[in-house]
Protein backbone atom coordinates (compact mmCIF):
# COMPACT_ATOMS: atom_id res chain seq x y z
CA UNK A 1 0.00 0.00 0.00
CA UNK A 2 1.39 3.40 -0.96
CA UNK A 3 0.60 6.29 1.34
CA UNK A 4 -0.26 9.81 0.27
CA UNK A 5 3.14 10.96 1.54
CA UNK A 6 4.85 8.78 -1.07
CA UNK A 7 3.52 11.15 -3.72
CA UNK A 8 5.29 14.14 -2.18
CA UNK A 9 8.75 14.77 -3.58
CA UNK A 10 11.31 15.02 -0.80
CA UNK A 11 13.78 16.83 -3.03
CA UNK A 12 11.28 19.05 -4.82
CA UNK A 13 11.17 22.67 -3.70
CA UNK A 14 8.76 23.17 -0.84
CA UNK A 15 5.46 24.73 -1.85
CA UNK A 16 5.21 28.40 -0.97
CA UNK A 17 3.43 28.92 2.33
CA UNK A 18 1.29 31.94 3.04
CA UNK A 19 3.27 34.65 4.89
CA UNK A 20 1.65 33.96 8.29
CA UNK A 21 2.24 30.21 8.02
CA UNK A 22 5.85 30.68 6.96
CA UNK A 23 6.45 33.06 9.86
CA UNK A 24 4.86 30.62 12.33
CA UNK A 25 6.91 27.73 10.95
CA UNK A 26 10.02 29.86 11.42
CA UNK A 27 9.39 30.71 15.08
CA UNK A 28 8.39 27.10 15.86
CA UNK A 29 11.67 25.94 14.28
CA UNK A 30 13.67 28.43 16.36
CA UNK A 31 11.87 27.46 19.58
CA UNK A 32 12.23 23.71 18.97
CA UNK A 33 15.98 24.04 18.27
CA UNK A 34 16.63 26.41 21.19
CA UNK A 35 18.97 25.44 24.00
CA UNK A 36 16.65 24.18 26.78
CA UNK A 37 18.10 26.41 29.52
CA UNK A 38 17.97 29.50 27.32
CA UNK A 39 14.39 28.74 26.28
CA UNK A 40 13.29 28.29 29.89
CA UNK A 41 15.01 31.49 31.00
CA UNK A 42 13.44 33.58 28.23
CA UNK A 43 9.98 31.99 28.34
CA UNK A 44 9.33 31.74 32.09
CA UNK A 45 8.73 35.47 32.72
CA UNK A 46 6.44 35.71 29.69
CA UNK A 47 4.37 32.59 30.31
CA UNK A 48 3.87 33.38 34.01
CA UNK A 49 1.56 36.27 33.08
CA UNK A 50 -0.88 34.16 31.02
CA UNK A 51 -3.21 31.23 31.58
CA UNK A 52 -3.53 28.32 29.17
CA UNK A 53 -6.01 25.49 28.86
CA UNK A 54 -4.44 22.14 28.00
CA UNK A 55 -5.87 20.56 24.86
CA UNK A 56 -3.30 17.79 24.56
CA UNK A 57 -1.32 17.12 27.70
CA UNK A 58 2.44 16.89 27.17
CA UNK A 59 3.24 13.35 26.06
CA UNK A 60 6.00 11.27 24.51
CA UNK A 61 5.68 9.39 21.27
CA UNK A 62 7.57 8.06 18.29
CA UNK A 63 7.80 9.24 14.71
CA UNK A 64 9.18 7.29 11.80
CA UNK A 65 12.12 8.98 10.12
CA UNK A 66 12.13 8.33 6.39
CA UNK A 67 14.91 8.85 3.88
CA UNK A 68 15.69 8.25 0.23
CA UNK A 69 18.50 6.17 -1.22
CA UNK A 70 21.03 8.65 -2.59
CA UNK A 71 18.58 11.46 -1.76
CA UNK A 72 16.62 10.79 -4.96
CA UNK A 73 15.97 7.04 -5.01
CA UNK A 74 13.48 4.79 -3.29
CA UNK A 75 12.21 5.70 0.15
CA UNK A 76 13.04 3.61 3.18
CA UNK A 77 12.35 3.81 6.91
CA UNK A 78 15.54 5.00 8.54
CA UNK A 79 14.33 4.47 12.10
CA UNK A 80 12.23 5.94 14.84
CA UNK A 81 12.79 9.11 16.83
CA UNK A 82 11.30 9.99 20.21
CA UNK A 83 9.30 13.23 20.30
CA UNK A 84 7.36 15.16 22.91
CA UNK A 85 4.29 17.17 21.99
CA UNK A 86 1.73 19.42 23.59
CA UNK A 87 -1.20 21.64 22.55
CA UNK A 88 -2.67 24.50 24.57
CA UNK A 89 -5.42 27.06 24.11
CA UNK A 90 -5.20 30.71 25.13
CA UNK A 91 -8.36 32.77 25.55
CA UNK A 92 -7.77 36.53 25.48
CA UNK A 93 -9.78 39.04 27.50
CA UNK A 94 -11.74 39.92 24.33
CA UNK A 95 -12.84 36.27 24.02
CA UNK A 96 -10.71 35.36 21.02
CA UNK A 97 -9.05 31.96 21.14
CA UNK A 98 -5.75 30.73 19.69
CA UNK A 99 -4.19 27.29 19.87
CA UNK A 100 -0.48 26.78 20.32
CA UNK A 101 1.46 23.59 19.64
CA UNK A 102 4.89 22.40 20.66
CA UNK A 103 6.93 19.49 19.27
CA UNK A 104 10.51 18.66 20.24
CA UNK A 105 12.83 15.74 19.67
CA UNK A 106 13.44 13.74 22.82
CA UNK A 107 11.55 13.25 26.05
CA UNK A 108 11.24 16.84 27.25
CA UNK A 109 7.57 17.49 27.95
CA UNK A 110 8.32 20.70 29.86
CA UNK A 111 9.97 22.19 26.79
CA UNK A 112 7.10 21.07 24.52
CA UNK A 113 4.60 22.75 26.86
CA UNK A 114 6.69 25.92 26.97
CA UNK A 115 6.87 26.05 23.16
CA UNK A 116 3.11 25.51 22.87
CA UNK A 117 2.43 28.46 25.20
CA UNK A 118 4.83 30.72 23.32
CA UNK A 119 3.32 29.64 19.99
CA UNK A 120 -0.15 30.64 21.20
CA UNK A 121 1.05 34.04 22.38
CA UNK A 122 3.08 34.67 19.23
CA UNK A 123 -0.12 34.33 17.19
CA UNK A 124 -1.54 37.39 18.98
CA UNK A 125 -0.76 40.55 16.98
CA UNK A 126 -0.23 42.85 19.98
CA UNK A 127 2.32 40.45 21.52
CA UNK A 128 4.02 39.16 18.40
CA UNK A 129 6.60 41.88 17.79
CA UNK A 130 7.53 42.06 21.48
CA UNK A 131 7.96 38.28 21.77
CA UNK A 132 9.89 38.10 18.51
CA UNK A 133 12.29 40.76 19.79
CA UNK A 134 12.59 39.52 23.39
CA UNK A 135 12.39 35.73 22.98
CA UNK A 136 12.67 34.35 19.44
CA UNK A 137 15.45 36.52 18.00
CA UNK A 138 17.78 36.12 21.01
CA UNK A 139 17.24 32.34 20.87
CA UNK A 140 17.98 32.37 17.14
CA UNK A 141 21.22 34.31 17.79
CA UNK A 142 22.33 31.83 20.47
CA UNK A 143 21.64 28.88 18.14
CA UNK A 144 23.49 30.50 15.22
CA UNK A 145 26.48 31.23 17.44
CA UNK A 146 26.52 27.61 18.73
CA UNK A 147 26.23 26.26 15.17
CA UNK A 148 29.08 28.52 14.00
CA UNK A 149 31.27 27.43 16.91
CA UNK A 150 30.53 23.75 16.19
CA UNK A 151 31.41 24.22 12.51
CA UNK A 152 34.68 25.92 13.47
CA UNK A 153 35.61 23.07 15.85
CA UNK A 154 34.76 20.51 13.18
CA UNK A 155 36.70 22.36 10.48
CA UNK A 156 39.76 22.51 12.76
CA UNK A 157 39.90 18.70 12.79
CA UNK A 158 39.52 18.21 9.03
CA UNK A 159 42.28 16.18 7.42
CA UNK A 160 43.12 17.09 3.85
CA UNK A 161 44.79 14.39 1.80
CA UNK A 162 46.53 16.31 -0.92
CA UNK A 163 47.19 13.16 -2.95
CA UNK A 164 43.44 12.74 -3.32
CA UNK A 165 42.72 16.31 -4.34
CA UNK A 166 41.69 16.66 -7.99
CA UNK A 167 44.49 18.07 -10.10
CA UNK A 168 44.00 21.52 -11.53
CA UNK A 169 43.62 21.62 -15.30
CA UNK A 170 46.66 23.11 -16.99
Amino acid sequence: MVSRLDDIGMTDPAPALPQASAQRADWLRVLARAVPDELAARAAPVLADYRFETLRAPEHGLVMVRARIGNTGDRFNLGEATVSRCAVRHRASDGSVVVGVGHVLGRDTTRAECIAGLDALLQREPLQSLLMREVVEPLRAVRLRRDRDQCARTEATRVRFFALQPEAAT
